[in-house]
């Protein structure tokens, strides 16, 4: 099972539950036939593939929920957060 956190501009963000998945922290990126595992720390792509524009809005949208993501990372309490607008 992989919850749904945010969508916006044809993003999908996810992330897997905990005991299926390895550190550091992460978020999936959807994003039509692209994908790619950001590292919601460092921001940076761990594998995968996004265009320059997509990525760009994941890290700014990471960036500005990054607590947020950690946390619910840590504590595995799924929520959807905000959308970048």
């Amino acid at each position: 099972k992989m919850p749904v956190i945010a969508r916006f501009y044809g993003l999908t963000i996810k992330m897997y539950l905990l005991g299926k998945e390895h550190n550091p922290p992460h978020i999936h990126v959807l994003y039509g036939d692209y994908n790619a595992v950001i590292d919601i720390r460092t921001l940076d792509m761990l594998e995968g593939d996004l265009p320059a524009k997509g990525l760009a809005m994941v890290r700014e949208w990471a960036a500005a929920h990054q607590g947020e993501l950690l946390d619910i990372w840590n504590t595995q309490n799924f929520r959807t957060l905000p959308p970048l607008v």
